[in-house]
């Protein structure tokens, strides 16, 4: 069956490093490459296939990890990423963490601590629906959390405790590149009107309701303080080697098509290939296999 093209070009998404954002300027929704829902589901397929198949040849090779992080506001359609991109992917080789409140055992560990431990191992994915960052963010838009969180009165000074965890964080994410494991960072960029028509959705929709509580709609009028937050994270930790990408998340959709083809950039970049079977090895698969011939023969 021919395979319908479609171009992305995903550096139209990429932060550059050093590059100031404002969000004002970066679209929450771009011309679709999809022309029906038809061709969408027919690209997302051909695209979770393809992704299946560098998977399985990613946990084969074994050299490196893959860390993907989502980051975004209530509705933005994380979830649904995350489910319709990784259908395909071999649950074995795929671990998904959400963080939400950090726990009383986490919050006596330093703000890294919780989600270090969820890193992947080589040959896997690992997949932080909201991550770290939320320290950078919410704990940022709601100081009164930082004051809850036992440091010591000295490191509670607001004006530099943000560009001491950009650098915490700078500094864990060039240490893990140095050592194989590959960060990509999603930050869904969804318009407040649309929030607002997905939260009645929500609401309007009895199979919906359970995603929807007051705490949504007490965090939606914290909007343009959570936006300044995530300009000043996306400008301080958007590298080269482990950029942010900024995906027009108004159409659900386009978004997973969007996603999708940057993490197969991603996997395509890596040098993978299946494990070589050296001379000793192969001698011994087939003294195996004429162990297992002459057994055929002995049962007829």
């Amino acid at each position: 069956m021919e395979r319908i093209e479609m171009k992305i070009n995903v550096n139209d998404f990429k932060v550059l490093e050093g590059e100031k954002v404002n969000l004002e300027k970066w679209p929450t929704h771009v011309e679709p490459v999809y022309k029906s829902k038809k061709k969408y589901h027919k690209l997302l397929e051909e695209q979770v296939e393809e992704l299946s198949s560098l998977q399985r040849l990613h946990y084969a090779s074994n050299r490196h990890a893959v860390l993907l992080i989502f980051q975004a506001m209530d509705a933005a359609g994380k979830d649904g990423a995350i489910r319709h991109v990784m259908s395909g992917v071999n649950p074995q080789g795929c671990q998904v963490f959400s963080f939400k409140e950090p726990s009383t055992e986490e919050l006596e560990h330093d703000f890294l601590w919780r989600t270090t431990r969820r890193l992947p191992e080589r040959g896997r994915i690992g997949i932080f629906n909201r991550s770290y960052y939320e320290e950078v963010l919410i704990v940022r838009v709601h100081p009164e959390i930082l004051r809850s969180q036992g440091l010591p009165d000295g490191l509670l000074v607001e004006q530099a405790i943000w560009q001491e965890r950009y650098r915490s964080i700078l500094d864990l994410e060039a240490h893990l590149h140095r050592n194989g494991t590959r960060i990509i960072k999603f930050f869904l960029h969804l318009s407040e009107e649309e929030q607002r028509k997905r939260f009645l959705d929500r609401i309007d929709e009895p199979e919906k309701n359970w995603k929807f509580s007051m705490a949504d709609i007490k965090e939606r009028k914290f909007w343009n303080q959570y936006m300044q937050a995530y300009e000043a994270c996306l400008s301080a930790t958007s590298t080269e080697i482990v950029p942010w990408y900024v995906v027009p998340a108004d159409d659900k959709k386009n978004a997973r098509l969007i996603i999708s083809q940057i993490i197969l950039d991603t996997f395509k970049a890596l040098e993978m290939s299946y494990p070589e079977t050296d001379e000793k090895r192969q001698q011994e698969l087939l003294s195996i296999r004429d162990q297992l011939m002459t057994e055929g023969q002995g049962s007829h």
